[in-house]
């Protein structure tokens, strides 16, 4: 079945590890996705990932996840922002600062897929894919 919204099935997948306390997950690769893997490995919300080849024509994106103390998760929420239904962009003056700076706007930009604050420094505004805390 052909997925509408691979950027939210990655995140929906992710989040369902969390619940039920996994300490991998794996999903079909992308660019987009490694670009948020890699992300999430910087602000420490992942303990690693690695794509490796798959069966099909793409590869697997595997994310392990990080567990704090008495198996809390580093990650309490995670939210799609921008939809295919509904496309959210923000200029440079407007980036989001998400849950008191606790936590992390990820957009796409120009000049890639980063944080708000990376964007905030970078001066571009893009497409605010999702938010962690």
């Amino acid at each position: 079945m052909a997925v509408t919204d691979p950027i939210a099935d990655m995140l929906t997948r992710v989040r369902n590890a969390i619940s039920a306390h996994h300490d991998t997950v794996g999903m079909p690769t992308s660019k987009t996705k490694v670009a948020l893997a890699k992300i999430l490995k910087e602000e420490g919300f992942i303990e690693d990932y690695t794509v490796a080849k798959g069966s099909g024509p793409q590869g697997e994106l595997k994310v392990a996840l990080h567990y704090r103390g008495e198996g809390d998760s580093a990650i309490s929420g995670i939210k799609r922002v921008s939809k295919p239904g509904l496309r959210v962009y923000v200029g440079k003056g407007e980036i989001p600062r998400f849950y008191g700076g606790l936590g992390v706007a990820i957009l796409s930009t120009s000049k890639g897929v980063m944080t708000g604050k990376q964007a905030r420094t970078e001066g571009v505004g893009g497409e605010v894919l999702c938010h962690v805390w």
